[in-house]
């Protein structure tokens, strides 16, 4: 007798299993996707979405298709938790739904603790779907005046974000905004240095102005308020801070690692309840922590389907090997990036073409399951 899988979230570590439902089905298992939305959005063509270089057709799954015409359900909701014992989940409308084995891919966001009040023009960079409300207020706001915007953080995406929204402006023949990011102690700063150097002087040839060696306290009203005391005014305001795991995960009492994320060993499983095993942003991976960048969902892909079907049919687990130095592609907008791995970093225009190859052809990819 098949039993019942249910998948919270339908991102980057979950495609495999995505497009292997109907082998699930044909096992007689049943397969529940739960996302809020019907469609899974890339986040590595985010702010090329953001500058008008992909449509959002471009960079995004049709997740219930791809579903539903396998035989599995979607069930658009959010999860607020899981109660482990009773293997039953919760979601945000009300419902209740049980499971046998269950995965997580639930991802990550932004956290607002630094905003202190309603602001109609402060936008976040996930999910990735509020980029196309800012891009639409964005271009409102260009075409009247010159904007001051702010992007609050100092990590790639507030880079790729300031020099796609360059371009936005100058391909919509808008005024070309006054950008600062509030990068606190330094712009890329866990980077290397030919990497730092390269995105620093792109955007600063380019008229982006960085603010370094000072924190933002607050943004309210329009205002960036730091810790120095100084204050800027900003038309428009990004938050591009540093993400954390999605809070399902605390909010279900299971184990975590230090950043919050789902404690999982080599075999992608939850330390605590052997049924349960998570991909992508959400997991803390206890062996090795790992950055929050897409490669390692990708590489989790298929170790954590055929953990997810061994699980439901009682066979031996698969363990993640990591791997090693991964590719490293910025795009910094008017098609222009910077390149690194291991000794090798280069920028311009090659840069982006190389980053716009590779996303194109692994969008493609699962793209073609639907």
């Amino acid at each position: 007798m098949g039993k019942q899988l249910v998948l919270v979230g339908g991102g980057h570590a979950h495609m495999v299993t995505l497009s292997k439902i109907h082998e699930l089905v044909a096992a007689e298992h049943q397969v529940t996707v739960i996302q809020p939305s019907h469609h899974h959005y890339y986040s590595g063509m985010g702010p090329g979405m953001l500058g008008g270089t992909y449509t959002p057709d471009d960079i995004r799954l049709a997740t219930r298709h791809v579903v539903e015409k396998q035989g599995g359900h979607l069930v658009r909701d959010k999860v607020t938790r899981i109660d482990p014992d009773a293997r039953t989940v919760f979601t945000e409308s009300g419902q209740t739904l049980t499971y046998d084995v269950l995965s997580f891919n639930a991802g990550s966001y932004v956290p607002t603790t630094i905003v202190t009040a309603e602001d109609q023009d402060l936008f976040l960079v996930k999910p990735i779907e509020r980029l196309l409300e800012a891009k639409q207020r964005f271009l409102e706001m260009v075409s009247q005046k010159k904007v001051d915007v702010g992007i609050v953080g100092g990590g790639p995406s507030a880079a790729e974000i300031s020099g796609n929204l360059l371009q936005l402006a100058r391909e919509s023949g808008g005024n070309v905004p006054a950008i600062t990011i509030f990068s606190g102690r330094r712009l890329m700063a866990r980077f290397p240095k030919p990497v730092r150097g390269r995105v620093e002087r792109d955007l600063k040839r380019r008229g982006v102005r960085i603010v370094a060696n000072d924190y933002v306290e607050s943004v309210k009203s329009g205002h960036i308020h730091m810790r120095s005391g100084q204050t800027h005014a900003a038309d428009f305001v990004f938050l591009a801070l540093g993400v954390v795991p999605s809070p399902i995960i605390e909010a279900s009492g299971l184990p975590t690692g230090p950043d919050g994320g789902l404690r999982v060993n080599r075999f992608l499983q939850s330390t605590a309840y052997p049924n349960l095993f998570g991909g992508g942003d959400c997991i803390y991976f206890e062996d090795r922590p790992l950055d929050k960048v897409g490669v390692y969902a990708v590489r989790q892909n298929p170790v954590l389907y055929h953990n997810l079907k061994a699980a439901l049919e009682g066979n031996e687990l698969q363990s993640f090997d990591p791997g090693g130095d991964y590719l490293l592609i910025f795009n910094l907008g008017e098609r222009t990036g910077v390149l690194h791995k291991r000794w090798l970093t280069f920028g311009g225009r090659p840069a982006f073409i190389a980053k716009d190859f590779i996303d194109r052809r692994f969008m493609k990819v699962f793209q073609s399951i639907e």
